[in-house]
């Protein structure tokens, strides 16, 4: 490899650095670029299939996205905004497909209905509204909905079977859905990269990132097996390293970090592989979340296919660890605390006494507590037909705010340098879902005397770029059609 400056040097092998290098390799296909990786394999944290849901986030099925407010009516802007965010990701791909630089794509997508169910008389009638708000949106024209037990048991039996025919319950179900395999889709998107021409270095740990004189940025690196030390420059550095991500960019001493801090939360998931019990469930099921718990704890009963064999999974149960990743180490936590975010971190503990309350009881929880709770989505699972897995760290966004003092915020955001030389991503969900226009979005923020001659390329892509679907129906429907023939998800 060389030591000469490197045009784009992308930190972390997973979804976000995948698809931003895949991007810039076509808008600007001379410049160099690195991807470093502190593990062996890329996608092994939070885009490897098992530590996170794969559920292609199109808010089909996730009711945090449309929470109820005190009146009891039901909002579909951000249901809408998120689904427009995933039918850029999924254009994306489509075009990737087409030529010829993804694989086959039931290798990382498959067809998988979303489905929401609940239980109760109040949260019936909750999704309801949210059925009524929603139908007519064209982006979400398949979705149905029934309080009819024999119907809801049509379209997934483990739901219904051994239930009380005296509960209310109800569900909405979207034949649009998808399962994406993010630790597939990262290795292909790499695989392609390097193909083109850009390097890798796996087991590769950047330990700093520091702006030089003349305008560069010098990025230590320590090699994990030889424990090597060398240094690069580089002229543009995205940070897409996870729950590591936070770090560097404190070292990277952008005044734009300051101010943020992380709150990490920790989970797992009950799996099963028996096919008899696989092959009664073909969907992804989405519930109420508890009281105080955050959204990537919602409850769900889930389809998953990863390297072509069918799974269920559900969780995710949420718990505590000071690591940052999987991997990390347990300083990730006290060792991001500086001064500057140290007042909103106290803020967001003193007004989130409910998810501290949340979590708490989830650390408690043993077996029997986990069985129950996927009893209630399933009358008949017996324990052991599941194993217990370890789930990915995901690590919340805490901020500075002008009226609480600090907020936790649910959802990613990107931090960059005012001069664009330099950009992380924080956050969690819809996370990889929603990369493509995470990564578009930051090319035009942090690239913007470029932008606009890249953007022909870009619209190539990814056609419906700049604009909305939803507001289009004849062409949403065009759209979602010829994604879906593409990426072979009409079977």
């Amino acid at each position: 490899m060389s030591n000469s400056p490197i045009d784009v040097v992308l930190i972390g092998g997973g979804i976000m650095s995948a698809t931003l290098g895949a991007l810039l390799q076509r808008v600007q296909p001379d410049w160099s670029i690195r991807i470093y990786e502190n593990l062996g394999e890329v996608a092994q944290e939070s885009s490897n299939p098992w530590n996170n849901a794969g559920t292609g986030h199109a808010a089909l099925c996730e009711l945090n996205y449309m929470p109820e407010a005190a009146d009891g009516s039901v909002d579909p802007a951000k249901a809408i905004s998120i689904n427009e965010q995933f039918q850029l990701s999924r254009q994306f791909w489509a075009s990737l497909v087409e030529a010829g630089d993804l694989p086959a794509p039931e290798t990382f997508i498959n067809p998988t209905p979303h489905m929401t169910f609940v239980r109760g008389r109040d949260n019936v009638r909750y999704l309801r509204r949210r059925y009524e708000s929603l139908k007519e949106q064209p982006l979400f024209s398949d979705m149905e909905y029934s309080e009819d037990p024999a119907v809801i048991g049509e379209w997934t039996p483990l739901l219904t079977k051994k239930r009380s025919a005296k509960q209310r319950i109800a569900a909405t179900r979207s034949t649009s859905g998808t399962d994406v395999d993010f630790g597939a889709l990262t290795r292909a998107l790499v695989d392609n990269l390097v193909a083109n021409g850009a390097e890798i270095a796996l087991n590769n740990r950047v330990r700093s990132i520091k702006r030089t004189k003349d305008g560069l940025w010098r990025i230590k690196v320590r090699h994990e097996v030889g424990h090597t030390p060398h240094e690069v420059e580089a002229r543009f550095v995205f940070v897409g390293a996870g729950g590591g991500a936070l770090h560097l960019l404190q070292k990277s001493g952008i005044p734009e970090i300051k101010g943020f801090g992380g709150f990490p939360i920790s989970g797992q998931f009950l799996r099963t592989s028996d096919p008899k019990i696989v092959a009664q469930h073909q969907a992804k099921v989405y519930g109420k979340a508890a009281v105080g718990a955050p959204p990537m704890s919602v409850p769900h009963l889930d389809t998953r296919v990863v390297d072509g064999q069918a799974s269920l999974l559900f969780g995710p149960y949420a718990g505590f660890s000071p690591k940052f990743l999987k991997t990390g180490s347990w300083f990730d936590l006290p060792g991001s605390v500086r001064a500057g975010n140290l007042g909103p971190m106290l803020a967001v503990a003193r007004d989130n006494f409910d998810l501290m309350k949340y979590l708490a009881g989830e650390l408690l929880a043993n077996r029997a507590k986990k069985l129950k709770a996927l009893q209630e989505f399933m009358p008949t699972a017996k324990s052991e037909d599941w194993e217990l897995i370890t789930a990915g760290q995901r690590v919340q966004v805490m901020k500075k705010d002008a009226k609480k003092g600090g907020v936790l915020q649910f959802g990613t955001e990107v931090v960059a340098a005012e001069d664009g030389s330099i950009a992380g991503l924080l956050g969690a969900s819809p996370g990889a879902s929603t990369a493509v226009p995470i990564m578009v979005d930051l090319l035009k923020r942090c690239f913007p005397d470029r932008y606009d001659g890249w953007l022909p390329t870009i619209e190539k892509l990814i056609p419906t770029v700049g604009t909305t679907l939803n507001d289009r129906p004849d062409e949403a429907a065009r759209v979602l059609a010829q994604t879906a023939a593409t990426l072979n998800l009409v079977r």
